[in-house]
């Protein structure tokens, strides 16, 4: 399980380091593209927000980057849950403020790999 979960924390921080590359630099490029809801006259007035968005997800990335190279097994679980928790309370305020879908991309995935840290946790 713990292995499994290590694994899913690299993928999570995978995850939110091309999010924090598509906010910060390809917001008015790819943004369209991606956000097709959102009028095309928004993305270049919106482009500092979005940077500001994406460097939120780059620490989330990092703290995830950083529990995976911790060798003290415990803070190591310490520091995932940690950060786990800021990618699970964002995907439930993302969902609620945004788009349901940000649910199943950071809430449910974040929840899934603590569930599976711990679990791991047990055995170790």
């Amino acid at each position: 399980m713990r292995i499994i979960g290590l694994i899913l924390v690299a993928l999570i921080a995978a995850l939110h380091l091309y999010i924090a590359y598509f906010e910060i630099f390809a917001w008015e490029t790819r943004g369209p593209e991606v956000f097709t809801t959102f009028p095309p006259e928004l993305f270049t007035p919106t482009v500092t927000l979005a940077a500001n968005q994406g460097l939120y997800n780059s620490f989330l990335a990092a703290g995830l980057i950083w529990s995976l190279l911790i060798q003290d097994r415990k803070w190591q679980l310490n520091v995932a849950t940690c950060f786990l928790l800021f990618v699970l309370a964002a995907g439930v305020f993302g969902a609620a403020t945004a788009s349901t879908r940000i649910l199943f991309v950071q809430a449910v995935p974040a929840t899934i790999t603590l569930i599976l840290l711990w679990l791991g946790r047990q055995k170790a």
